[in-house]
């Protein structure tokens, strides 16, 4: 890491999100930040589980139903803020030229 910004996997206390800048992402808030990353993300795999057992059973009322899409929705949320997160800190490589993907023209 090079001094860059790193999305938090929690917000303030007005929902916006919060950043660490980091230069190693070793310190304490970065491993708190990895360790409640991993736990969101552990928690959707048991949701979706729960779930899918759940719209199996015919008798799940429409008030479980709507309990759990909630649930799968802040799930979602969570998951796809860790993955804005993990995505930003990728390495960019550098993109060939376009002309370097060109196939050669055929000879006339």
């Amino acid at each position: 890491m090079n001094g860059t910004l790193r999305l938090l996997p929690w917000s303030d206390e007005r929902g916006n999100p919060c950043y660490l800048k980091s230069h190693s992402g070793t310190g304490r808030v970065s491993q708190l930040a990895d360790r409640i990353e991993a736990e969101q993300l552990s928690t959707g795999v048991q949701l979706l589980t729960f779930a899918r057992d759940m719209l199996k059973n015919e008798r799940t009322s429409s008030i479980e139903l709507r309990f759990l899409g909630t649930r799968l929705s802040e799930s979602l949320h969570d998951a796809l803020r860790v993955a804005d997160s993990r995505g930003a800190r990728l390495p960019v490589l550098d993109e060939p030229d376009d002309e370097e993907n060109e196939p050669d023209p055929k000879p006339v």
